[in-house]
């Protein structure tokens, strides 16, 4: 089993990237699960509750600001321990976007005996992923959030990226996100030595 983690600036095609990457997992052999690790539906559940934590979470939410790690890793180790089964193929998407969280997330590889995960860095500059937010003009995409997301790319996650680029335990890909979405998807697959 292969673990996988994307990462990358908003726009930069993840989810596309995670769905495309675990279809072919599955053509590839059709008996093993793809188990995809994404919290943000789980978060969205969490903020509807009605304890301190949900309510300051869902106000912190509301106001466009960064959760606590500690809800991030909550999720995430939430939906491992109670979903995972560990025989499936694990595809992780959103996280982790900070320091702190990758140190955690890095001893759920050693727990389920998982080694060399891949980390697979989306990579396109700034103004790429500037015009490709701007172009689909979500709600949240007007041009003060996706400036905040962006600045918050560089403080927060980029550390991440430099974590896992210089880290042995990781097969680290830089995988040029600048091109079209089965492009993209073919140096992936070309770059992962996998025998699946």
């Amino acid at each position: 089993m292969h673990s996988f983690i994307f990462i990358g600036r908003s726009g930069c095609g993840k989810g596309t990237q995670v769905e495309l990457l675990g279809e072919y997992l599955k053509k590839q052999n059709p008996e093993t699960e793809v188990f995809h690790l994404e919290s943000g539906a789980e978060f969205r559940e969490f903020i509807k509750g009605d304890t301190t934590t949900q309510k300051i979470s869902k106000q912190i939410y509301d106001d466009g600001g960064l959760q606590p790690e500690f809800l991030s890793v909550y999720m995430w180790a939430k939906i491992l321990s109670t979903k995972f089964k560990n025989t499936e193929h694990l595809l992780i998407d959103g996280t982790p976007r900070r320091l702190h969280e990758a140190g955690a997330l890095h001893s759920i590889f050693g727990f389920y005996k998982r080694v060399k995960p891949y980390v697979i860095y989306i990579n396109v500059s700034r103004k790429w992923a500037e015009d490709r937010l701007l172009a689909r003009k979500r709600i949240d995409d007007n041009a003060d959030d996706i400036k905040a997301r962006l600045d918050w790319f560089e403080s927060e996650v980029m550390p991440v990226v430099k974590y896992y680029q210089s880290h042995q335990d990781y097969n680290f890909l830089d995988i040029n996100g600048e091109q079209t979405i089965a492009d993209v998807q073919a140096e992936i697959v070309n770059r992962l030595d996998l025998k699946v």
